[in-house]
């Protein structure tokens, strides 16, 4: 009873801070496409699938009930990390979006993707902030994996997350823009 009590709570903020955002605030597309948008299938997919072959959770058992479970929990603990991480970011004014560093060397590189994982800029004043937004969102989210679903450990699923934007933050940094990305780059010029 307790669970579908915090479920529904959760629910309910993920509802009004989804409404309170329509009110033509800049992340509300960015959190829709976050949170139900081809690439968060594919991570959810990707991240349930995995947990199959590991057989983590071991409540959840194996075969398809199993990776069905595992599914829907990843995406109640992606829905909880994306709804949180954009409502903290939307308040702070911070930017969620990944620049490029234009630095020369793997070295530099490297330490600037890692780095933005946990700092960005404040999008009023341009000054470094903490990434407060996000590192909420994976305290939420693995809070909410742990609390609610009782599906492991919650700092662990928060590290994991941390871990999978420092990736891909770094996969941005070096692999090469698309065509479209350069296009878009010379027409603002």
């Amino acid at each position: 009873m307790r669970r579908l009590i915090v479920i529904l709570l959760l629910l309910l903020v993920t509802a009004s801070a989804a409404t309170q955002t329509q009110h033509k605030h800049p992340y509300v597309k960015r959190w829709k496409h976050a949170t139900f948008g081809k690439g968060a299938m594919a991570h959810v997919a990707v991240g349930a699938g995995i947990n199959q072959v590991r057989h983590y959770p071991r409540k959840y058992h194996g075969g398809i009930t199993g990776f069905g479970k595992r599914l829907g929990a990843g995406f109640a603990t992606n829905a909880v990390d994306r709804s949180v991480e954009h409502v903290v970011a939307g308040r702070l004014h911070e930017d969620l979006d990944y620049h490029r560093s234009g630095k020369h060397g793997v070295g530099p590189r490297l330490g600037y993707a890692l780095e933005s994982t946990v700092i960005t800029h404040n999008t009023r004043t341009g000054k470094r902030t903490p990434a407060v937004g996000r590192l909420a969102g994976h305290a939420a989210a693995g809070a909410f994996a742990q609390g609610v679903l009782a599906a492991g450990s919650g700092a662990a699923t928060a590290g994991v997350g941390l871990g999978v934007d420092a990736g891909a933050n770094v996969a941005r940094e070096f692999i090469p823009p698309r065509k479209r990305e350069k296009k878009a780059k010379r027409a603002k010029r």
